[in-house]
């Protein structure tokens, strides 16, 4: 499908990683201990700013006028030949994901829309970045837009991109404080704490990347020491102007800030570009001759290699929360991906399984359990162990509900720290350990949903969330069998034994073990978890 030249010629989270100092009430005549000082010192300094969010700003909206672009062209008229229907590949492989967007920006000619909740400054992050701005030399329109947790310290690099006359960045909900974020999160903690969570990657309008990875190495197989195993999605046909109305909705609402409105411009952001294409470089010899970088290589040469069967043609909902959901004030009247969600859940017959990095189930969604169970249901949860995941604080808001899913007849599964990340043998990076980042679920064999969504309160209440529901017994097939045949490599089976107590089981070197407490961990780790337990924070993870 794709023709192409080689492809190399910005820490997880579902939750908004900012912490906040206790202090202790200022009493007359007592001196107050420096830690408050500094604290108020800090807060005057940041808390007090305040961001514009009716900067001006030019509205945009995706191309319409595409069909003579190289991708055009290839597509072709192909949904007028499947009405009703898209083209969805599912993208499984770490480093087939990474090179996907490698070559679709290379092949981009009128415009390239990204969007995503984080994007780091290592190896894969300056490439990544790179991709980018070689399509806005080339004239293609670029629009990145980015959510504002993990932009500490970039305001110079976001400002270089956005000076190019083919290059513009907004920023989803930004901190007012450029420095420290403590400001924020003691004075306007309200808003700060709602955070865009989705992925998606466009190109002419033509093809259409969503789901669960962010721009960082981990998520495309690039780290020695821990990797994510996630899933995403490459979508043609009508899903892709459904995607650009969903992109272009967020890029015009008011929460969707231009860089110049609240970042510390620099005084040169010309020269800043030219400072941020050295560094580019810089990272593209440095990882130019790895092992990594001639993986992801191959895999490009196999893309361009590649034709339209690749496709599963299927009905399909492009599910996704209004940006208003961003606002406490508008949040309410939103409108939610959680309905559809609910709803496709809802329908089945048969099985669920449902794969969720971070699942943090309350006392409602236990009972919407057991009313599935009760009419039935087989139902599988694969979710992270204490040991793989990266976010105790969220496993701390889990293990509660273990003993009452797995007594309703739940199969609850948790993955293994050593469980392998499909890609990283390739890239060289075999000792990883691996952590799971897959948000999808499977209805029946018959529905697929793959997205940004976990099964915890952040997605259903505080971040915005976008998936796509694909109704295909082929893809939910696959996806059913690529878990079942991981399943006894991959996890542990937790269940109770004749006590009600946990057991966790699984294999170590080839035989079966049985563990009681928490697998691969120590007692400092579990005793934190469950002390987290006890803190009136569930809602928050």
């Amino acid at each position: 499908m794709f023709q192409s030249p080689g492809a190399w010629s910005a820490n997880s989270s579902n939750e908004v990683k900012v912490h906040f100092p206790m202090s202790r009430q200022l009493h007359s005549g007592r001196r107050a201990p420096i830690f408050v000082v500094a604290l108020v010192v800090v807060v005057l300094a940041t808390g007090c700013a305040s961001v514009d969010f009716d900067y001006p700003r030019t509205q945009t909206t995706a191309f319409a006028d595409t069909a003579d672009t190289y991708l055009g062209r290839q597509i072709g008229d192909l949904e007028d030949k499947q009405p009703g229907t898209a083209g969805f590949y599912l993208l499984s492989d770490s480093l087939d994901s990474l090179a996907a967007r490698l070559l679709l920006a290379k092949r981009a000619e009128r415009s390239l829309d990204a969007q995503y909740y984080l994007i780091t400054s290592d190896h894969v992050g300056f490439v990544f970045i790179g991709s980018l701005l070689e399509a806005a030399d080339r004239g293609v329109r670029v629009r990145l837009l980015l959510d504002d947790i993990q932009t500490q310290g970039y305001d110079a690099g976001m400002a270089a991109l956005d000076s190019h006359p083919n290059f513009e960045v907004r920023i989803f909900n930004p901190f007012s404080g450029r420095g420290s974020r403590v400001g924020d999160g003691l004075t306007d903690f309200k808003r700060i704490n709602r955070r865009m969570h989705n992925k998606s990657f466009t190109v002419d309008n033509q093809v259409t990347i969503i789901g669960g990875r962010n721009i960082a190495e981990e998520y495309f197989a690039g780290r020695e020491d821990v990797n994510f195993g996630d899933l995403d999605v490459l979508g043609i046909g009508p899903v892709v102007g459904d995607v650009g109305r969903m992109f272009d909705t967020y890029w015009n609402h008011r929460a969707a800030l231009p860089v110049p409105a609240f970042a510390k411009m620099p005084e040169d952001p010309a020269k800043e570009l030219e400072k941020l294409r050295e560094r580019i470089a810089q990272a593209r010899e440095e990882i130019g001759s790895t092992r990594y970088a001639a993986a992801v290589r191959k895999e490009v040469q196999d893309w361009i290699a590649s034709d339209l069967s690749l496709y599963t043609w299927a009905p399909y909902q492009v599910v996704y929360d209004s940006p208003d959901k961003a606002r406490a004030s508008t949040a309410k009247d939103a409108a939610s991906i959680v309905d559809p969600l609910r709803e496709a859940i809802r329908g089945a017959h048969e099985e669920l399984l449902f794969i969720s990095p971070y699942f943090v189930p309350r006392k409602s969604g236990i009972e919407s359990f057991r009313e599935l169970k009760d009419r039935g249901l087989r139902i599988r949860v694969i979710t992270n162990s204490l040991a793989s995941t990266n976010h105790s604080v969220v496993h701390s808001g889990y293990a509660p509900s273990r003993k009452p899913l797995l007594k309703m007849g739940v199969e609850l599964y948790e993955v293994r720290p050593d469980a392998r990340v499909s890609g990283t043998r390739r890239a060289g990076n075999v000792s990883a350990e691996g952590s799971l980042h897959t948000k999808a679920f499977v209805v029946d064999r018959q529905k697929l949903f793959v997205g940004s969504f976990n099964l915890d309160p952040r997605s259903a209440d505080l971040n915005t969330e976008l998936g796509v529901i694909i109704e295909s017994p082929e893809l939910a097939s696959l996806s059913v069998d690529w878990v079942d045949e991981a399943l006894p490599r991959a996890t542990y089976r937790v269940t109770l034994n004749d006590k009600g107590k946990l057991l966790w089981t699984g294999q170590s070197n080839g035989e079966p073990e049985i563990w009681t407490q928490e697998p691969q961990t120590g007692f400092w780790t579990r005793f934190n978890v469950s002390f987290m337990r006890i803190l009136p924070i569930k809602g928050q993870l």
